[in-house]
């Protein structure tokens, strides 16, 4: 990178001022809503602790931060790149359209270049970011106590077979199946480094994970077997409560989750679960480190099975344990995430040793 961004002073100072020398060369990400912005957008300034600074558009991207819909901040990057330009702009104008690889193919863009370009900026193919857009609408709908076929309409499907595949394969079961009722319900929940799903009863949490994480089918399976069927969406006092703790952590205003877990697993397992939770924010371990804890020095390798069947993300650290060379290592949140959730909680850490 050529250009080196100067301290979050100056960028908050021109941020302020809307200075357009940093143009192209620096972005702001605000913790409090998710979006990331150009300095000189005219949108109201946030608050500097809530500001991130970067200096690429796929850096903001890679943190979760969704792009502002006044300033465009990917509008330079389009005209950069015509392929994404014209997509971009196609999902904007048909949001709730159902696109296919024939489309693309009718609209004369190779497709090989269309997956490139959009994993090289948003580590995503088109369709997948496509497909996830439609989804969300439909899963709010019948959040919101809207029939099924609404919720198909409104995600912009046609055909009810294809909305229900569409479904299942993200959340792992049909629509139909989720009604506003049940003893577990799933809430959607946005947060600045992507959208989480919850699920909980009236009393607990019994999972909570990134949307995009691959075994988030198969733990909802899982679930809704024990549950004998009754998974609904919609919202209850705990998922309230996580909603609330999340928006807090994500602020920087408490690293504190309170949210009462149900837990499945071995009695192995809860042990290293409960370890992690003993691990204050801005502090990480080693697999070997939390197997000496809970007794069983040579069990690492256990310890990382463990860490990996965790399905309460955040409030169950899984991301503050590391490999013993201090490596990053596997996230099902993706290490991207491990690394922005480790740099959030080091400022909390600061803060303790300021207070």
């Amino acid at each position: 990178m050529l250009f080196k961004l100067p301290d979050d002073k100056t960028l908050y100072k021109a941020l302020l001022t809307r200075d357009g020398q940093f143009e192209g060369h620096a972005y702001v990400g605000v913790k409090t809503t998710g979006i990331f912005c150009r300095l000189t957008c005219p949108a109201r300034k946030p608050k500097p602790e809530n500001c991130t600074f970067y200096a690429t558009i796929g850096a903001c991207i890679e943190a979760g931060f969704r792009a502002c819909k006044r300033c465009h901040p990917l509008a330079p990057a389009a005209k950069a790149d015509p392929t994404i330009g014209a997509l971009l702009k196609a999902l904007d104008d048909r949001p709730a359209f159902r696109w296919a690889e024939s489309d693309l193919t009718r609209m004369g863009f190779d497709l090989s270049t269309v997956r490139r370009s959009f994993k090289r900026q948003f580590g995503m193919t088109f369709l997948e970011m496509a497909r996830l857009r439609r989804l969300r609408e439909g899963f709010e709908t019948i959040s919101n106590g809207g029939k099924v076929i609404d919720a198909q309409l409104d995600a912009g499907f046609e055909s009810s077979s294809a909305f229900r595949a569409a479904f299942a394969t993200l959340l792992g079961c049909a629509p139909g199946a989720l009604g506003t009722t049940g003893l577990l319900l799933a809430d959607w929940i946005e947060t600045p480094i992507g959208d989480m799903i919850s699920l909980c009863s009236t009393t607990h949490l019994h999972l909570l994970e990134f949307i995009d994480r691959k075994a988030l089918p198969a733990e909802l399976s899982r679930l809704n077997a024990m549950a004998k069927g009754e998974i609904g969406i919609g919202r209850t006092a705990r998922s309230e409560q996580i909603r609330a703790e999340l928006a807090a952590y994500f602020s920087g205003e408490s690293a504190v989750f309170a949210t009462p877990t149900a837990l499945y697993g071995s009695a192995f397992t809860r042990a290293v679960w409960g370890e992690l939770q003993k691990i204050p924010a801005g502090e990480t371990r080693s697999y070997g480190q939390i197997a000496q804890q809970i007794s069983r020095p040579s069990a690492a390798r256990a310890v990382a099975r463990a860490n990996g069947a965790n399905q309460i993300a955040l409030v169950i650290p899984c991301h503050r344990v590391i490999g013993a060379d201090g490596a990053l290592t596997g996230y099902g949140g993706g290490l991207w995430r491990k690394q922005r959730l480790l740099e959030i909680e080091q400022e909390y850490k600061n803060q303790t040793l300021k207070a």
